[in-house]
């Protein structure tokens, strides 16, 4: 588990679990195949979270984000994008 943004608005958290490998022993390709992405609403209180294709496609706009520099507004408002999905109430124990 690793915090990989952390703002006022948002926080994403990646949830990596080792690749599988294949008969031959080497890893299988570099694809997201495990584990996922939470993602926490803070101020609508909820959270969402994604693997698979979904996961891929949220961290290959990430990466193209990254390469131009953004704002945190900028970050935010790509996160923001995936608010509709999140249907799950954070729980503070």
């Amino acid at each position: 588990m690793q915090m990989l943004y952390n703002s006022d608005s948002y926080a994403v958290v990646e949830f990596e679990v080792a690749a599988a490998q294949a008969p031959s022993g080497e890893p299988t390709g570099g694809a997201l195949t495990r584990g996922g992405y939470e993602i926490v609403d803070k101020f609508a209180r909820k959270e969402i979270f994604i693997q698979g294709a979904l996961a891929e496609s949220f961290k290959e706009g990430v990466q193209a984000l990254i390469d131009t520099q953004p704002s945190e507004e900028e970050i935010d408002d790509y996160i923001e994008r995936f608010s509709s999905l999140m249907q799950q109430p954070v729980i503070l124990h």
